[in-house]
């Protein structure tokens, strides 16, 4: 039988782990400018800033970095350094440690007040950054700004000279999600922004590629030989993506009214995490390779229908024993609303290695727990020796569940595996136990770093292996547009279920179609 398995190359096994950004000097004698575009908002000062911080505090940025934060308010340096200072955290160093690194940090930080599509304003931007760093200087520009504002911004950065298209000094523009609500749309996006900065120049974040655990998804698979050669339709069963949030959306109900859970978490998020699981292994680990072959697996994957999902939105229910008011209860949502707060989706992959396997990934908000985890669920043994006593289970508690890899993201990072043992004692019982790795047990003296630092490091490096390329950005469209063209005429209402709880009952029913139990 053709699984689609290769030889993992010896390289992969070998990778190293992240080392410090080399000091300026080395990347052709010039200094280090970083860029927010949108430095007032939500994600510049809870996400990017501290995690640019956390750099600097451990002796990861170049000694001749310097930060700028360009939005419409009209702040000075010390009113944006104010506005910064309560992010600024260091979790693993002393109070007069870190008091000393953020008075470090902070003199470095400066902010260019101007309009998003003006490019006498980035003029004033490159001015202060010429004077401040000197020129010539490497420049990554991270935007932090609604993608309605992607393309006016790259095209006044453009006509301001501020762009430079060489490898050095370069520039490097990283962009947030969403990128585009459809296919078309994200086309227009990328056409926008490829008018002003070369693909190579362009970094599509997703952050849950930088979480830990994500990233050692391919370690898994490629290093472990016994892994491998099980990971096929021969021996899987099926695999679940699940992720869930347990909090309402109270104040991002408006934002989400236009999204929907599918486009906010499903499009991206996870069905990259289906991609890592799912691709051959690359023949390099550099990123032309992986990322052809997450293309690769992304094109092999049918298009979502109606017929392989349900929808979901929740009403009224509990959190920790409070109400909670329901979806269409919410400021900013249309009481007749059809948004969907929770989708499953069973995807068909025809691919040599998983034709027949299903793969079900799910979603939701507003459910009792939160947690994003991979399930990964083995075929039972082809003999059947314990046949009668799998059926009964440990003290007649009924099926026992077969091996499963249990590869859990958040909230604390975990990778388990389920096996068979006969429990201790006269008898001749079997139950399932766990084989535990626990990140923050076996790596108790090791800080886990946030997504955003990993992915930042990766840019200023140049290593674009954990960044989305337009290609594969197509190719992840083309599997949910047809289906997002059908429910955005809300001809069908999605699934209600009450706040607190895993999601409509309907879940369970097309899991079922699947033999798949654990929806």
């Amino acid at each position: 039988m053709n699984t689609g398995q290769q030889p993992s190359p010896p390289d992969i096994a070998q990778a190293g782990s992240r080392s410090p950004v080399p000091p300026a000097g080395t990347h052709g004698h010039a200094p280090l400018a970083v860029t927010v575009v949108g430095a007032s908002g939500d994600l510049a000062t809870r996400k990017i800033f501290p995690a640019l911080f956390a750099l600097h505090a451990r002796g990861l940025l170049p000694a001749e970095t310097r930060l700028f934060g360009f939005a419409r308010r009209p702040w000075s340096d010390d009113d944006f350094r104010r506005h910064l200072t309560p992010g600024l955290k260091c979790e693993e160093l002393a109070a007069d440690v870190c008091d000393l690194r953020q008075r470090d940090f902070l003199p470095r930080c400066h902010f260019v007040p101007g309009d998003y599509d003006s490019a006498d304003s980035f003029r004033d931007l490159q001015r202060r950054l010429e004077a401040a760093c000197g020129s010539p200087v490497h420049h990554l520009v991270y935007f932090a700004i609604p993608p309605t504002l992607f393309g006016r911004v790259a095209q006044a950065m453009r006509a301001a000279g501020i762009v430079t298209d060489g490898e050095s000094p370069w520039t490097r523009v990283v962009v947030e999600k969403p990128f585009g609500t459809d296919r078309r749309s994200s086309d227009e996006l990328t056409r926008l922004l490829g008018g002003c900065f070369r693909e190579e120049q362009t970094y599509r974040i997703d952050h849950y590629l930088g979480k830990e655990v994500i990233q050692n998804l391919m370690v898994l698979r490629f290093a472990n030989t016994i892994f491998e050669p099980l990971w096929n339709r021969r021996h899987i069963h099926h695999v679940h993506i699940a992720w869930s949030e347990d909090i309402p959306l109270a104040g991002r109900a408006g934002y989400f009214e236009g999204t929907g859970i599918i486009r906010d978490v499903m499009q991206n998020h996870l069905t990259q995490i289906l991609a890592l699981v799912a691709m051959e292994c690359p023949w390099q680990l550099d990123a032309r390779h992986v990322r052809d072959e997450k293309v690769r697996l992304l094109r092999q994957v049918v298009p979502l229908t109606r017929e392989r999902t349900v929808l979901g939105q929740y009403v009224a229910g509990r959190l920790q024993g409070e109400p909670v008011a329901g979806y269409r209860e919410e400021p900013g949502v249309a009481p007749d609303s059809c948004t969907a707060t929770y989708a499953a989706a069973v995807f068909d992959v025809r691919s040599p290695r998983w034709r027949g396997v299903p793969f079900l990934v799910s979603a939701a908000k507003g459910t009792g727990t939160r947690h994003t985890e991979i399930r990964i669920h083995f075929r039972a043994p082809d003999n059947d020796l314990f046949h009668a006593l799998l059926a009964k289970g440990a003290a007649g508690q009924g099926l026992l569940r077969g091996n499963e890899l249990v590869i859990r993201v958040q909230p604390d990072e975990q990778i388990l595996m389920r096996v068979v043992s006969k429990v201790p004692g006269s008898g001749f019982q079997l139950d399932t136990a766990a084989l535990d790795l626990s990140y923050r047990e076996a790596y108790a003296g090791t800080r886990i770093g946030d997504a955003y630092e990993n992915l930042i490091l990766d840019v200023l490096r140049g290593d674009r292996s954990l960044f989305i390329r337009n290609d594969e950005l197509e190719a992840a469209w083309d599997l949910f547009t047809p289906l997002l063209m059908e429910l955005d005429t809300c001809r069908q209402t999605p699934h209600p279920y009450p706040f607190g709880t895993p999601g409509p009952e309907a879940r369970r029913e097309l899991a079922a179609r699947y033999a798949i139990e654990d929806a």
